[in-house]
């Protein structure tokens, strides 16, 4: 394959499964001997990750470039939004935030909510078009240094292609495509049924110039006898031009991180696995405050992977009676976190268990919330607000941001993480021992390290002290390996494409780029081309 090949993955919708098929091809290619990388030019996710050089990417690119076998980087992801409420957003480019924005503000609407809330990025007026050809300059040249190094580049899309509301300020789908001259394939998932309907629609609703880019199809989460589906498939191809490349079974229990919401990125891990029986006499059941704005609630990936460890999410308080242990996981609202936890009675129940030595862990915003007081002038700008109480902690909210992979040991074994946060944590007199860079009260524990339960000894030895204090005969498995089932999961997803792709279909789109001669679906793009 000739340097510097690409392809877009886009789908009809949001969770069509784009990041798994962008996955999957990077894991066949470079299976293959290939060098691949994959490339999202703007993300929304609360799920992030740091690279080892200390840039913030969606968690979803850092998981494909463990498909491509790749270390992550800013080029993969240069542009992250990370929701702060339903109508603004922290901008975070080339890996580091640089302001807080309105949606409104983002993509060139008029009205007050056109400006920036906070910090740098400033598209106010006649400057927002400029700002916008910056951004789109901004994540071609990091396309283009990508493909000067790589055999090929995987792009994957955002939400739908044709969102004819947003496509004069689109970097992310056709935008991108045209501008780079990448060939498009486009997802639909037939799971939520429409999918025919899904692909025409998405194909008529664009430009004459965008649809030049649509070069085919693929089906995804299909369940039962594929023949049944092959004259809607040729019927397709007759009324686009386009054939379709694929049809993917639908695979229960992938368990990868993906970008969007609970049901998406612990589908897998938690929601439709079955859980392995335990190694001991006893489960260990684990309830995990389903707080606002969670971010990187797949922390506790690593705890579902467990035999006979039980994870659910819950928002009731009632919930936690029966939970060996409770955690707080992150949030990109420390402040709104705690106020939703003790108007459903959910701080006082975890006090409760607090007092009678029963396990709680928290992470990153959860650590936050267990602590003292919390002074917020940043993220919610709140002031001085109480926490839980049940840490030794005082936060207070700095406008920079840490971004940092730290390696340490806890409980004598030795721990790899990721920080991402603006809290800075206090440390005062009155912890029984240090955890991490948080610390351990009696049954609470606190850190601000995302990931940490991924390293298997540090995981097996917190299991045990939380099936001690729990009074459970839980005993976990010796041969995990986080890593390892990862692994498999990708490999998976690798095998997914192989087996039910037309893998040489898609190295002629990834080499050959866009094909001549697609025809032209009308209508079209209402009101004129972009």
């Amino acid at each position: 394959m000739t340097l510097g090949g690409g392809l877009l993955i886009a789908g009809t919708t949001s969770d069509a499964g784009k990041s798994v098929v962008t996955a999957g091809i990077c894991r066949w290619l470079a299976r293959k001997g290939l060098r691949v990388a994959p490339f999202k030019a703007q993300n929304m996710s609360l799920n992030s990750f740091v690279t080892r050089d200390g840039a913030e990417i969606g968690r979803a690119q850092a998981m494909q470039a463990a498909a491509a076998r790749v270390e992550p980087s800013a080029l993969m992801n240069p542009v992250l939004l990370k929701p702060g409420s339903d109508r603004s957003s922290q901008v975070v480019l080339l890996g580091k935030p640089v302001g807080e924005m309105s949606a409104r503000g983002y993509y060139g609407g008029s009205g007050p909510e056109a400006k920036p809330l906070s910090g740098t990025v400033s598209p106010e007026g006649k400057q927002h078009a400029q700002w916008r050809e910056g951004l789109l300059e901004t994540v071609t040249d990091c396309l283009g240094e990508l493909r000067r190094t790589h055999d090929a580049v995987i792009c994957e899309g955002a939400g739908s292609p044709a969102e004819i509301n947003l496509r004069r300020t689109d970097i992310v789908n056709l935008g991108l495509a045209r501008a780079a001259g990448l060939p498009v394939v486009v997802v639909g998932d037939i799971d939520r049924g429409g999918v025919f309907a899904s692909f025409f629609g998405t194909t008529a609703l664009l430009s004459r110039e965008d649809q030049r880019h649509v070069a085919a199809y693929v089906v995804n989460k299909f369940r039962g006898d594929v023949s049944l589906l092959e004259p809607g498939l040729d019927m397709l191809r007759d009324l686009t031009g386009r054939p379709t490349v694929g049809v993917l079974p639908y695979a229960h229990g992938l368990g990868i991180d993906e970008e969007d919401g609970l049901r998406v990125s612990l589908r897998g891990a938690v929601r439709e696995s079955v859980v392995a029986p335990p190694h001991g006499a006893d489960v260990l059941r684990v309830a995990v405050a389903a707080v606002p704005l969670m971010s990187n609630f797949t922390d506790v990936d690593a705890l579902a992977a467990e035999p006979g460890v039980v994870v659910r999410f819950v928002d009731r308080p009632e919930e936690l009676a029966d939970a060996d242990l409770v955690v707080l996981p992150g949030t990109r609202g420390t402040v709104k976190a705690l106020e939703w936890l003790r108007e459903r009675g959910l701080a006082d129940a975890i006090r409760r268990r607090a007092a009678e030595g029963r396990p709680v862990l928290g992470i990153c915003g959860g650590f936050q919330a267990l602590g003292e007081r919390i002074e917020d002038e940043v993220e919610s700008k709140a002031g001085t607000v109480a926490g839980l109480g049940l840490l030794p902690v005082r936060v207070r909210f700095a406008t920079d941001k840490t971004l940092a992979r730290p390696v340490g040991e806890a409980l004598g074994e030795r721990v790899e993480g990721y920080e991402i946060h603006h809290g800075v944590a206090e440390l005062r007199d009155g912890g029984d021992e240090a955890f991490l860079d948080g610390c351990r009260v009696g049954p609470v524990w606190g850190t601000h390290w995302h990931g940490s339960l991924e390293s298997d000894g540090f995981r097996r030895a917190f299991l045990r002290r939380v099936a001690q204090a729990a009074g459970r005969a839980f005993v976990p498995a010796p041969d995990t390996r986080f890593g390892e089932l990862r692994e498999e999961q990708l490999d998976r997803l690798g095998d997914l494409i192989e087996e039910h792709a037309d893998t040489d279909a898609l190295l002629r789109l990834i080499e050959g780029g866009v094909p001549d001669g697609l025809p032209f679906v009308p209508p079209g793009a209402p009101g004129g081309t972009v």
